[in-house]
């Protein structure tokens, strides 16, 4: 029986141990990741969350106030909104959780060791929760929802797949260039990260909706009901968020 429990003892500390792993080895946006206690972790997963309530809640909002309002935002302003939310989002708690706000890029880094895998679960959680709990409070400010914010595809499927294949790969081309360059000025990465997304979504917005993040499409889908080419937007950030941080790495190696 004591072995039993020594046993426990120990699996749990080997997790714990997985969990804060050396400070130096992981970092986003030049900002050390690794939690030095459980509730610096802690700390960790809530600015996941609440990063990812912002950037969904700004990036979703402008469509629903320019179907409510026609005209109201056009494509520069919900371009924008989604840009600056991104933007301030890196700004506020990349210092703290590294604002992943995505799990396409969660993904990625953990797929190149910049990011430790044993965290990729509770990042991706704390996202879709921010997604959902986001579009549930828009849904409610804004009755009736209409659209909703969703993003589906009004281009064919194969094409809206490259697109948002394409985007991503920009998107995390530029992410990790300023995340683990050390010649890459950390300062400017929010602005850099943000004006990629404004970019992105001024040339994808009317076609897909520009997500690049497959949190930004999963929350405003579970409130509407509109699950229209969802499969896209889960499996094209993914790869095009993995090949852009290859990308960048075989540059930066090169």
């Amino acid at each position: 029986m004591f072995e039993g429990e020594l046993v426990r003892r120990m699996s749990h500390e080997n997790i714990l141990d997985q969990l804060h792993a050396s400070e130096q080895s992981y970092g986003c946006f030049g900002y050390g990741l690794v939690p030095q206690t459980g509730a610096a972790f802690i700390r960790k997963i809530v600015a996941e969350f609440l990063g990812t309530f912002i950037m969904v809640f700004g990036a979703a909002a402008t469509p629903i106030v320019d179907a409510k309002y026609p005209n109201s935002e056009t494509l520069i302003g919900k371009a924008a909104s989604s840009g600056i939310a991104v933007a301030i989002v890196i700004f506020s708690t990349g210092h703290i959780s590294g604002a992943h706000i995505n799990p396409a890029v969660t993904i990625a880094f953990s797929m190149f060791k910049d990011f430790p895998y044993v965290w990729v679960p509770f990042y991706i959680s704390a996202q879709v929760l921010g997604s959902f709990c986001a579009s549930l409070v828009l849904k409610f400010i804004f009755n009736p929802f209409l659209n909703g914010g969703v993003t589906v595809p009004t281009i064919g499927t194969g094409q809206a797949f490259i697109l948002e294949f394409v985007i991503t790969f920009i998107l995390l081309f530029v992410v990790t260039s300023v995340s683990f360059d050390p010649k890459a000025n950390k300062k400017m990465a929010a602005i850099a990260v943000g004006l990629t997304v404004l970019l992105n979504t001024l040339i994808a917005g009317p076609s897909t909706g520009a997500s690049m993040n497959p949190v930004r499409t999963l929350g405003p889908a579970l409130t509407t009901g509109n699950y229209n080419g969802i499969w896209i937007y889960f499996v094209a950030p993914i790869l095009g968020a993995t090949f852009g941080t290859s990308a960048y790495n075989y540059l930066n190696l090169a």
